[in-house]
């Protein structure tokens, strides 16, 4: 389904939810992304957004940044007790014990993954899906990919990493094209995984 933009063309129906959202659909969901920081940064704020909706973490996203040093992976995988401490009064983020304690617990995994994988996007994008597996745009809430990639996510010591979580990254990271077949973006996308080299 989708909605008229400002301009009248036509997007994913999500986008029109609130604002703020066009700018985010038309610019960023679904483009594919390589650099570890946003990834990480991605993985994140999909595990705060379990039980939430997209609009609380998108208004706060700024703040999430700030919150964790840019999701700089080195210093958020250092952060200890009085850290958490500190960013359940922070009121400017999801004060969620076990979320801010994921991320900093998936900062030091991350690490890891980098160190036995090259980079994070190198381990992400190698789990990019078969296109014969791929659905109809917006028709699921997760897939076998997602699925998998959050078992092993999960076996690497990952947390709040579902496969539904996994999914809206996927979605978002532009590991699938999930735009609408009518949305004006879903062209600009596909040219940009086109063009898009697969990290090795």
């Amino acid at each position: 389904m989708t909605f008229l933009g400002p301009d009248g063309a036509p997007r994913c129906d999500w986008a029109g939810g609130a604002p703020g959202f066009v700018e985010y659909h038309d610019t960023e969901w679904g483009f594919p992304v390589s650099d570890d920081v946003r990834l990480f940064e991605k993985f994140c704020l999909e595990g705060f957004q379990a039980g939430l909706s997209w609009r609380t973490i998108l208004d706060k996203r700024e703040n999430f940044r700030a919150a964790f040093a840019g999701f700089d992976l080195q210093t958020v995988a250092g952060y200890d007790e009085a850290d958490v401490a500190s960013l359940l009064q922070d009121a400017g983020i999801i004060r969620h014990r076990g979320k801010i304690e994921a991320t900093i617990n998936n900062a030091a995994r991350a690490l890891d993954l980098i160190e036995s994988e090259g980079s994070l996007a190198a381990y992400v994008w190698c789990h990019e899906p078969d296109p014969a597996e791929v659905p109809e745009p917006q028709s699921l809430t997760t897939s076998p990919t997602a699925t998998a990639l959050s078992k092993d996510l999960k076996k690497r010591g990952w947390k709040f990493v579902g496969p539904t979580t996994v999914f809206s990254f996927m979605q978002a990271m532009g590991l699938i094209n999930d735009h609408a077949r009518d949305c004006v973006v879903r062209a600009r996308v596909d040219a940009a995984r086109a063009a898009f080299p697969r990290p090795a």
